[in-house]
């Protein structure tokens, strides 16, 4: 399997046990400010993103047309019903898919574009997007006193570890 695809299914991965670990109080919960989101509606955001992916029409994959499932935002089992249905496409995908060339349509803040790229490009930001989620997410669990027990949740790989000398 190539290596881009590990790679999301590892990250995606960690909002299993994520989801399993969690009530959906705290999944729902927007009291946490300055922004006051939740771990849902994160959750909810990185899977619609990995969703629109999959919506290729004449080899455009158009970012902006997400759906937005908020029932995902408030339920535990729901969240993971369209987790595994996002997991399922991935590990559906073969080098082939990942090689083509697509066109991304995104606004980067001056309105729409449109961007060549490769499906595997797409996927590697779908990714990173989701690491950078994980670490708003993580900003949230520590508010509510919840804890995740894996130190690298919410991490780039290419963040600098913190060394402690005693």
């Amino acid at each position: 399997m190539n290596i881009v695809l590990q790679s999301s299914l590892f990250t995606l991965n960690k909002s299993r046990i994520l989801l399993f670990n969690l009530s959906d109080e705290k999944l729902s919960d927007v009291s946490i400010p300055p922004y006051f989101s939740s771990v849902g509606s994160h959750i909810r955001h990185i899977l619609d993103f990995y969703d629109c992916i999959f919506n290729v029409v004449d080899n455009e994959v158009d970012l902006t047309a997400r759906k937005r499932n908020l029932d995902v935002e408030n339920c535990c089992n729901t969240a993971i019903c369209y987790l595994d249905t996002i997991i399922n496409k991935l590990e559906d995908l073969n080098d082939k898919d990942v090689k083509q060339q697509i066109v991304v349509i995104d606004d980067l803040g001056l309105g729409k574009t449109k961007i060549d790229y490769t499906f595997a490009a797409l996927l590697a930001q779908a990714n990173s997007h989701t690491i950078h989620h994980y670490a708003i997410i993580s900003y949230i669990l520590d508010r509510l006193g919840v804890t995740i027990e894996d130190a690298t949740f919410g991490y780039n790989p290419t963040t600098p570890k913190q060394i402690i000398v005693e």
